[in-house]
């Protein structure tokens, strides 16, 4: 069955997302646990898109399009991984701070770290301190991503991690942030715990941040 995953993870790659849901199915029916499919067939290829990103071998529309085929597999073992209690790497809720409407950086941050097995929350653009309090509360995630494009927005992250300090829960979770005008510099000034330059950065960061490692 090892042929199987690794065919998985290569069709995954190259976006084919038909071949994906029919090789899922195929590894089920060979006996494979649907976490043996999931970490072996669609993390591993997604591991693979996400360090040639990295590098400049690939782009975003393949990016985009391998993480379609990953959903193609995902929609498949996602109710089989819940009957068997498999913990996901953890949880993340993602947002495009407030005042700032662009959604596609973050929607690729989402994409990777589902690929990375995440639980991903996405409240969406233009996403106020008091929304992501709330999420924090209701969803009790390991993670807050946060998202600007603009330096004019970029205030709101630091406006933001404040809230949840004031609300109590900013020991709660590990906040990394990330966009075209963030830095390190300023991730480190405004109290956050990572910064990612690119999606496949913000992969490996999250999974450092809950202590799972990097690419692979």
């Amino acid at each position: 069955m090892a042929d199987v995953l690794s065919q998985l993870a290569v069709r995954l790659y190259a976006g084919d997302a038909k071949a994906v849901a029919q090789l899922t199915l195929a590894a089920l029916d060979g006996g494979l646990a649907p976490s043996e499919v999931l970490d072996g067939g669609l993390v591993t290829g997604m591991d693979r898109i996400g360090v040639d990103f990295r590098n400049g071998v690939v782009f975003v529309p393949e990016v985009l399009v391998a993480a379609r085929a990953m959903h193609a597999g995902l929609d498949i073992l996602r109710p089989l991984l819940a009957q068997a209690d498999v913990a996901p790497t953890g949880k993340v809720v993602l947002g495009t701070v407030v005042g700032d409407l662009h959604d596609i950086g973050k929607k690729l941050v989402g994409m990777m770290l589902e690929g990375a097995g995440f639980n991903v929350v996405d409240l969406g653009i233009d996403t106020p301190p008091e929304r992501f309090v709330e999420a924090v509360k209701n969803e009790n995630p390991d993670l807050v991503g946060m998202s600007a494009l603009l330096t004019t927005t970029m205030p709101g992250m630091k406006r933001t991690i404040d809230a949840l300090a004031r609300a109590g829960v900013r020991g709660s979770v590990k906040i990394m942030v990330g966009g075209a005008p963030v830095t390190q510099g300023f991730a480190e000034k405004i109290g956050a715990d990572g910064y990612a330059p690119d999606a496949a950065a913000a992969a490996e960061l999250a999974r450092s941040l809950v202590g799972k490692g990097g690419w692979r």
